[in-house]
């Protein structure tokens, strides 16, 4: 299986930036994985969060293939232990996914298209957290799953 994160914009924190390549980096040893950016919609002044929501939803349905399966990650989405989160990917391998794709939309959310189109939502706190954060926290997270799965030492119970 191959794992992909879409999200909306590019992280300019340096620092932040620095940690999701490590990260990135750490997962690459369990798995293809790719972060893809894309670029922001330019003049959202014009656009009503609406529009801009549309705007956004066509750019990441135009990233998917047939074949893949995309995952949003939406604040009312299911919620896991990072355990959980470990038994959630080892069930998505199992059931012979090609391609997962995690999608963090832009800052008003995803648009009923890509609502529709999505096989699932995951939540990964009821807090909220900046988008450039949640691209670390999730890649961390599919590396601590990863770490999980394999009995490697890096989570501790």
């Amino acid at each position: 299986m191959n794992i992909r994160l879409l999200a909306i914009g590019k992280t300019d924190d340096k620092a932040l930036q620095t940690l999701i390549d490590d990260y990135t980096k750490r997962l690459s040893f369990y798995i293809k994985f790719d972060l893809e950016l894309i670029p922001d919609i330019k003049n959202v002044k014009n656009l009503s969060e609406v529009q801009q929501k549309e705007k956004e939803g066509e750019l990441i349905l135009s990233k998917l293939s047939a074949t893949d399966q995309m995952i949003l990650l939406d604040e009312n989405g299911a919620t896991y232990s990072s355990i959980g989160f470990a038994d959630y990917l080892q069930k998505k391998m199992n059931a012979g996914i090609k391609t997962l794709v995690f999608v963090i939309g832009g800052p008003y959310g995803f648009s009923e298209a890509v609502y529709k189109k999505a096989q699932g939502k995951v939540s990964l706190s009821s807090m909220t957290f900046s988008h450039q954060m949640v691209r670390l926290f999730v890649i961390e997270q599919l590396y601590r799953g990863f770490t999980i799965l394999r009995n490697e030492p890096y989570h501790h119970q």
